[in-house]
């Protein structure tokens, strides 16, 4: 029999031809999405002059690239790993919530779950970026539009019966909540206690973590910035610090795991009754661009867990996914493709 190579970070030793195998098996699962889908729009244009009225640039408008962001960043992530997703959210009747459809409709992914609001604005997040003739845009400017009112009722029932319908026969529910009124507790609790099985919802929440506890939430990916905010408190390079916030988070909301990513630092991954492990960053630690680096992470993560890797190996699995997506300008995916070569590619290095 073929010996296997093994790769080695933070003294925990990984067959990364074994995560090869469960990034193979990504096709075909189901996985919900539930969560705040926004429209990442970028302006880009070329510098002309500065103005007379100000000292501002003027742009001549060259092109405009509307993508999706926050929760449909999440959702695009894991089409482009191969999985069958299921979105239920909920965006307006504007030219931000058109886009938005249109894009997943070209992806041949089932937007019946996506409600369409007479008169709500679909969150949106416009990115001016400046550059002069043959160079990369910089971004100058960026104005966020908001949804003004909290979801209605009768939405608010629609978007629970849609949930509950879809997580019937799913391998995994993916909750995105940016803080914009699809996502709650609330709804969480109820579509995991209204099934006879127990589904794998992973949690990634910029502002409300620990109100999903008891929502059965199995596992979550907070950054460290959203960790700090969690618990008053500055991490740093306090690996102590880091690791008394973690372990709170983990018992307090009862998590089978728990991912915090770090930036250049890469990730902490906490598990009951285990100790922590930490995985350097993968490649670079000079991003290029880190819009939606997270949402690639829970999309990778969520897969790996449904694919039968242990947290560990799908920490690894989203690791490097992050690692390639941070090298990518604006909100990027990284295709199942992309990861198995990649992977590869880090198998080929351990062994040589």
């Amino acid at each position: 029999m073929k010996q296997r190579k093994s790769h080695t970070n933070s003294s925990v030793a990984v067959d990364l031809m074994a995560l090869a195998e469960f990034v193979e098996r990504f096709e075909g699962k189901r996985v919900v999405v539930l969560g705040d889908f926004v429209a990442d729009s970028f302006q880009y244009g070329d510098i002309t002059r500065v103005s007379r009225e100000a000292p501002v640039l003027i742009l001549r408008h060259r092109e405009t690239r509307v993508v999706p962001g926050g929760g449909a960043n999440a959702a695009n992530n894991l089409a482009a790993l191969g999985a069958q997703v299921l979105p239920v959210t909920a965006v307006g009747d504007d030219f931000a919530g058109d886009s938005l459809v249109q894009a997943f409709r070209e992806m041949n992914v089932d937007v019946s779950g996506i409600l369409r609001v007479k008169g709500r604005t679909t969150p949106t997040k416009t990115r001016f970026l400046a550059g002069w003739t043959h160079t990369v845009g910089q971004q100058v400017l960026r104005v966020d539009y908001e949804p003004q009112d909290p979801l209605a009722e009768t939405n608010r029932k629609k978007i629970e019966h849609l949930l509950a319908t879809r997580i019937k026969n799913a391998d995994a529910l993916a909750v995105s909540d940016y803080g914009f009124g699809i996502a709650s507790p609330e709804i969480v609790r109820r579509a995991t206690r209204s099934g006879n099985r127990r589904i794998l919802v992973s949690l990634d929440s910029r502002y409300r973590l620990l109100a999903y506890q008891r929502a059965g939430v199995t596992a979550a990916t907070p950054n460290e910035a959203e960790m700090e905010a969690l618990h008053h408190t500055t991490i740093g390079r306090d690996i102590a610090e880091l690791e008394r916030c973690g372990r709170a988070t983990l018992h307090a909301m009862k998590l089978d795991s728990l991912v915090v990513t770090r930036g250049k630092d890469g990730m902490a991954v906490f598990q009951p009754g285990e100790s922590t492990v930490y995985l350097p960053v993968h490649g670079s630690d000079q991003a290029v661009d880190v819009t939606g680096a997270g949402d690639t992470v829970l999309a990778a993560y969520t897969l790996g867990l449904a694919s039968g890797a242990s947290p560990i190996e799908a920490a690894h699995i989203a690791n490097i996914a992050g690692g390639l997506v941070v090298m990518k300008r604006g909100t990027a995916t990284v295709s199942r493709a992309e990861l198995l070569e990649a992977i590869r590619n880090a198998a080929s290095g351990a062994s040589s």
